[in-house]
């Protein structure tokens, strides 16, 4: 039979109803039943004595599917589907065997006369011969389903054959790697041809038909197997040892992927057969430090929480893990429609599916408008506001100066006057490494924003900016900032940039050969904000650990060779991608750095540090923040550049204003 005609009846047998499946399977069963009995006379009496069973004991040939039949349906022999055929299933076998035999030898024992004397081996023979039969048949079925009859006999003489899949080995003998082999075996997409695995008691066994090979013998398993890529199956190892895992395969030509983590997998987010590119994280090789619990529910668990920019990078994430926290109600206040929709409805699918007595509410708001921000927090009387709105691409917001003091500073004073006023007990600041002795906009006018709640944390009763009434308000707000670095993944992040060049064809574009950044995940980054914004006694800067800075173009190196391809440069002009440098944007600096001195002090988190910077009186402050507004009013953008020179200590633009507004009106005549 032709393979075109053996994928038809198998598609045929796969889409019959139930009821039938099963009347085939029981007719089946009741000829198994049968042959096995006459091979036990076979067995017994050999072919030459044989006098024909059926017709000396045909009532023992009645009796034998009449007992067997019904303990298999008892044990749900029908119920299992052949695709999915596993251990269970043949433990069920081997109950409902030996009970039908032991059954069947006990009509024997009663019913057998003198004449007709059936051998006690017999009923012997039968059971085993019966195993053998039910059990081979369903597995042999269970690959004839897969539509693989070779997969799993490697090494068996003469079953290799050329079927056009990508060949992959799997890193983990495992539990995880068993599970993805027998995935990709029912998926035939992939061809899993052999295990790797550190474990040296497994090395050069067979598991699940595939040879296990030790990580020093990966050449060998690529020359012996013809793999294309490596799938990693550890999801339950730490970002150390992966990435020593991933250094280490750096050096063969081989795509590497990897199923999800630990944690996806326990979670339910995720199943083993989900691969995904290898994340990033694992590069770095950064394990994260335990969450302390009582720190993260100290401003949420029971209280009405909002966070601003709740649509981003870091503002949905801290909505993700408010949300497991306990809060009353959480507001997401975000002024693009299409990402308060987006995180609304992931939210609610979660509401929804864990049970949590949590309100969201969705508000469509901009931190520029002040009085939407004090009615929405007195109505709800928010008791913590995780302010992560802000305009963060420096290219952009130094095309963009206006909308980048307005949003970033402006917006941060409308938020932080709001929660003053509404009488919130805890705001948190989200800020960043760029507003360390920054050389753009984005980072000056995060510090500006840090200046800003500095200023106001120390005043019991300040006049507000912009109130004309003059009027003192009480301020009962404990101010916090947190800054840390770039975060893996967010919008605007190379990560993804890379992924899509490679996946094109390259080439890699870094800006400069000496580039260096801090990196972080963005869920441990939402954690250690969480977990910061909970101490401190007021106007604190809180900055995390964000480990060893990391060289760009190394990491789009790496990325280059995890994806199975090589990097052209003059050594290896016959390379696959070239790594080309495109130049410093506009504001961009070579480093970066998380603390303007060095007076620096631990917290009772081991990744959290809390620094003591130099900072502006009120009253000083709020006339700086007049004369920039006035200066924006003219577009006066040099003056604006001078202004924030003078409040920002370590404020040092590179190169020409490029302002798109005011380069064009300096072409004007």
């Amino acid at each position: 039979m032709s393979e075109n005609a053996m994928d038809k009846l198998r598609a045929y047998l796969v889409a019959l109803p139930r009821r039938k499946k099963r009347l085939i399977q029981v007719c089946t069963d009741v000829f198994v039943v049968w042959a096995a009995l006459w091979l036990a006379f076979v067995v017994r009496l050999g072919i030459d004595e044989l006098v024909n069973p059926v017709r000396l004991h045909l009532w023992l040939f009645i009796a034998a599917p009449v007992v067997a039949i019904p303990l298999f349906i008892r044990f749900g022999m029908y119920r299992a589907v052949m695709r999915y055929f596993g251990n269970d299933a043949l433990i069920a076998i081997i109950k409902a065997v030996s009970l039908s035999s032991l059954i069947l030898g006990v009509v024997v024992y009663w019913y057998s006369n003198h004449q007709n004397v059936v051998p006690r081996s017999i009923i012997f023979n039968y059971w085993w011969l019966s195993l053998i039969m039910v059990g081979g048949l369903r597995l042999g079925m269970r690959q004839y389903f897969l539509g693989d009859w070779f997969s799993a006999a490697q090494h068996v003489p003469f079953t290799n054959r050329e079927d056009g899949l990508p060949r992959v080995a799997i890193y983990g003998a495992g539990a995880a790697g068993n599970q993805l082999v027998a995935a990709l075996r029912m998926g035939r997409v992939m061809r899993p041809v052999a295990f790797i695995d550190d474990d040296s008691s497994i090395s050069d066994r067979v598991i699940s038909g595939l040879q296990v090979y030790k990580p020093k013998h990966i050449q060998r398993m690529i020359d012996t197997t013809g793999a294309q890529e490596i799938l990693l199956a550890i999801p339950s190892s730490n970002r150390g040892r992966r990435r020593e895992i991933l250094g280490f395969l750096e050096g063969f030509p081989l795509h590497v992927r990897s199923v999800p983590g630990f944690m996806d997998l326990a979670s339910g987010r995720v199943k083993v057969d989900d691969i995904q590119e290898v994340d990033i994280a694992d590069l770095l090789g950064r394990d994260t430090v335990p969450a302390q619990h009582e720190l993260l529910e100290r401003c949420i668990k029971g209280q009405n929480v909002m966070v601003t920019g709740a649509g981003g990078s870091i503002g949905s994430e801290l909505c993700r893990q408010i949300l497991t926290l306990g809060p009353t109600s959480l507001l997401l206040f975000e002024h693009s429609e299409f990402n308060l929709y987006s995180i609304l409805c992931e939210l609610e699918e979660r509401i929804n599916r864990e049970s949590l007595p949590v309100k969201v509410l969705p508000i469509l708001g901009s931190v520029r408008n002040p009085s939407k921000l004090l009615d929405v927090m007195k109505a709800w009387r928010v008791s913590t506001v995780y302010h992560a709105a802000a305009y963060k691409h420096v290219p952009m917001v130094e095309h963009n100066i206006a909308e980048g003091v307005l949003n970033n500073v402006i917006g941060t004073l409308n938020t932080a006057q709001a929660a003053l006023q509404a009488g919130v007990a805890n705001f948190v600041l989200i800020s960043t490494d760029k507003a360390v002795r920054p050389t753009n906009v984005m980072g000056s006018t995060k510090r500006l924003a840090e200046l800003t709640l500095q200023a106001l944390s120390r005043e019991i009763a300040p006049v507000l900016f912009g109130d004309k009434s003059n009027v003192s308000r009480v301020n009962k707000t404990r101010f916090t900032m947190v800054r840390f670095g770039n975060v893996l993944g967010s919008s605007g992040s190379v990560i993804p940039l890379f992924h899509k060049q490679i996946k094109s064809g390259g080439p890699v574009t870094v800006t400069h050969p000496k580039i260096t950044r801090y990196f972080m995940t963005i869920p441990e980054a939402a954690q250690l904000v969480i977990q910061a914004g909970s101490m401190g006694l007021g106007g604190d800067v809180f900055v995390l650990d964000m480990g060893e800075p990391v060289k760009i173009v190394e990491l789009a190196e790496k990325m280059i060779h995890l994806s199975g391809l090589s990097v052209r440069s003059d050594r290896n002009p016959h390379g696959d991608i070239t790594v080309e440098f495109s130049g410093l944007r506009p504001g961009e600096k070579l480093y970066e750095e998380l603390l303007i001195g060095d007076n620096v002090v631990a917290t009772q988190h081991p990744m959290i540090m809390s620094a003591n910077e130099d900072h502006l009186g009120w009253d000083l402050l709020k006339g700086k923040l007049s004369e920039l507004l006035a200066a924006l009013d003219q577009d006066d953008y040099s003056r604006v550049r001078q202004l924030l020179r003078d409040t920002v200590s370590g404020y040092s633009p590179d190169g020409e204003i490029v302002d798109l507004i005011f380069q064009q009106r300096r072409l004007e005549p």
